[in-house]
């Protein structure tokens, strides 16, 4: 369960967020939907304890483990890394110079649920975007953390790519009852895969079952148009 509750933040004098609430059930799969600026990141960070805001974020249970696949990847893609040392890092909290036998099993298995064990032994320089992307969730998954958190998971990913990934994210909810939060620009993807959806530009615009959150009003009130293609998934006209 996420319990968040008036949650505002301001840099700089500047309105980012203002007076988010929203409740969503353990087990949810929550979609994010807004224009470029309308606060979709800021929140994320502020759900991983990583902005300073107004207002209150509360997990059930409380400090839990939470698995995070970030828009931007800081880490170098020249660093001389092998994909299974990326991923072994979720469990060692340092960079983890061999992948011995006692998480080298684990690893393999989290790569294999994303479809990408074939990328193990590959540099990380060498992967295309989607490979790494792939590798990126199987780092989240591979604790089985009870909440997910993702970034736009499925930018540069290709259309087949990111339907398979979308997937294996479902799956990981059923499996493990886990509670996923994803920012995405496809409203097609949210409609199909998310079960609830929060509709964001600095304000809530709309929250609730994704069937009736992602309104015709709610999208236009959000980017100012709705109707053509967006996403991978070819574009759903609402409204």
């Amino acid at each position: 369960m996420i319990d968040v509750s008036r949650l505002g933040v301001r840099i700089q004098e500047r309105t980012i967020l203002e007076d988010v609430s929203f409740h969503l059930p353990s087990g949810s799969f929550l979609a994010v939907i807004g224009p470029n600026g309308g606060g979709k990141s800021t929140l994320v960070r502020a759900l991983l304890g990583l902005q300073s805001h107004s207002g209150t974020v509360q997990f059930n249970p409380s400090r839990p483990k939470i698995g995070y696949v970030p828009q931007i990847k800081t880490l170098d893609r020249t660093f001389p890394a092998r994909a299974e040392e990326l991923v072994a890092t979720a469990l060692r909290r340092r960079w983890p110079w061999s992948v011995d036998a006692s998480c080298r099993d684990g690893v393999h298995e989290a790569l294999r649920k994303v479809g990408a064990d074939h990328l193990a032994h590959q540099q990380i320089r060498n992967l295309s975007g989607g490979e790494l992307q792939r590798v990126y969730l199987a780092k989240a998954m591979i604790s089985r953390p009870p909440f997910l958190i993702l970034d736009e998971p499925a930018a540069g990913v290709d259309m087949a790519g990111a339907a398979d990934m979308l997937e294996c994210v479902e799956r990981f909810r059923r499996d493990e009852t886990a509670t996923i939060v994803m920012v995405t620009h496809d409203w097609d993807a949210a409609a199909h895969h998310a079960s609830h959806a929060l509709v964001l530009s600095k304000q809530v615009i709309s929250f609730g079952p994704a069937g009736s959150a992602l309104t015709g009003d709610a999208l236009r009130q959000a980017f100012g148009h709705v109707g053509h293609s967006h996403g991978a998934f070819g574009g759903h006209a609402y409204g």
